[in-house]
């Protein structure tokens, strides 16, 4: 006796605490720049203007550094996404068309494939073919890009969305212990610079977490760990290079 999911009462489709929506890679595309981006940014200016402060008090040169360091950061951040998702893009089209032009020259030993993989994943032999069969139909490259290439051709890595996210993400980011360190009193401005940032630090890890479905604790942890790190090692350099010039 055949079964239907209306036979156990269950209703096809995702439940409601777990939305299956669409555009995931390109959510994580955005997510992963976007956090790297404000991390990068939050950590990589707060050296700099921690290291200028350890070598002079002199509020212009710690506020020309930070800017520039700043404008530099933001840029390459956003060079550096859309080379890189772009390499990947590239990669993900060419796949893509390899395995169109299988489909037209021999779709019957391509059917086969994917009706093997579908038994590599526990079913039946005639089940699988029924399922490789329908989905073929349905949709034949997006069925074999997702079982073989794991690639969704409708949702493939946009470089000017990792770009953009990296660099307006790294710009936000800088402006926090920029703004910090030079308006607040010279007396407190290390320490207040280093309250506000690891508090961002910690903010980040949390949404990136939250967001990415990750564990929170070890990734306010590690963002927290990092920054405190980067921020004593290039102080301490500071340090050392005021006292010698």
């Amino acid at each position: 006796m055949t079964s239907d999911v209306s036979d156990v009462g269950l209703d096809p489709g995702p439940h409601e605490d777990e939305p299956h929506l669409g555009g995931i890679n390109e959510r994580m595309n955005w997510l992963r720049a976007g956090v790297l981006g404000a991390n990068d940014g939050i950590v990589s200016t707060a050296g700099i203007v921690l290291g200028v402060a350890g070598a002079t008090a002199d509020r212009d040169a710690i506020l020309v550094a930070g800017i520039a360091g700043m404008v530099a950061g933001a840029l390459s951040m956003a060079t550096g996404e859309y080379v890189s998702v772009s390499t990947q893009r590239d990669s993900e089209l060419a796949l893509l068309a390899t395995e169109r032009q299988e489909l037209i020259d021999d779709p019957e030993d391509e059917l086969a494939e994917l009706a093997g993989l579908y038994v590599d994943k526990g079913l039946d032999e005639d089940l699988a073919l029924l399922v490789a069969r329908q989905l073929t139909a349905h949709d034949a490259l997006g069925a074999h890009a997702e079982a073989e290439l794991g690639i969704d051709p409708d949702d493939l890595t946009n470089p000017w969305t990792a770009a953009l996210a990296s660099m307006v993400a790294f710009t936000l980011g800088a402006l926090l212990p920029l703004l910090t360190i030079t308006l607040v009193a010279e007396s407190a401005r290390v320490w207040v610079t280093i309250l506000s940032v690891t508090l961002a630090l910690a903010i980040t890890g949390y949404a990136s977490a939250r967001l990415g479905y990750g564990p929170i604790g070890r990734a306010v942890a590690r963002n927290v760990a990092g920054g405190l790190f980067a921020m004593l090692v290039t102080y301490a350099v500071g340090t050392l290079v005021g006292l010698h010039v």
